[in-house]
């Protein structure tokens, strides 16, 4: 996918949105959305992304019974990613094996986590992170920042995101309640 395109259609949503009320939770999340899509399109084409280009179409059918805005600047800015999602099906179907995620059995219970050293994709932080969880059984984004402090928490919530999305980790709780966990898996 183009990067171009992408960061254009992206800034198209960020000025379709400031017409959104200013305290609307709608404007922020489809903006969140859409700057995941733009980060994840631009690594790989992976499932996931289709996932939040489902999502982010869901919003856009909210935001028309709005009426905040007209309907064809919305159908517009929907079209696009609607192009981008289907241009993205084609190539997760046509790399269907390597990107795909395994389909496990209800028998089967979960992938069972490689340890580290076996792992693709997992920084040297993570792997600090990793170590802690191991010790601790949960964290919370705050003790790691005491642990790494010149680390940013907002680079923290990413190295977890990172660790979410490729099942090493779960988040459990909300807002100020919110922990991670190594996921549990079945030998």
């Amino acid at each position: 996918m183009d990067k171009d395109f992408l960061l254009k259609l992206t800034n198209n949503l960020y000025r379709l949105t400031l017409l959104f009320p200013k305290k609307e939770p709608l404007r922020y999340k489809m903006r969140e959305v859409a700057d995941d899509i733009l980060a994840k399109s631009a690594e790989n084409c992976s499932p996931r992304v289709l996932e939040e280009l489902e999502v982010l179409d869901s919003f856009f059918e909210v935001a028309k019974n709005q009426n905040w805005v007209s309907s064809s600047g919305i159908l517009a800015i929907q079209k696009e990613y609607a192009n981008l999602r289907e241009e993205l099906t084609k190539k997760i179907d046509y790399n269907l094996p390597s990107t795909l995620p395994l389909s496990v059995g209800p028998s089967d219970g979960p992938l069972q986590v490689p340890f580290p050293e076996e792992r693709s994709g997992v920084n040297e932080r993570q792997e600090k992170i990793l170590a802690f969880l191991r010790e601790n059984g949960r964290v919370q984004v705050w003790q790691v920042k005491q642990i790494l402090p010149e680390v940013s928490k907002r680079t923290l919530r990413r190295d977890f995101e990172n660790m979410l999305n490729q099942g090493i980790v779960e988040r459990m709780g909300e807002r100020n309640d919110t922990f991670y966990q190594l996921k549990i898996s079945k030998s």
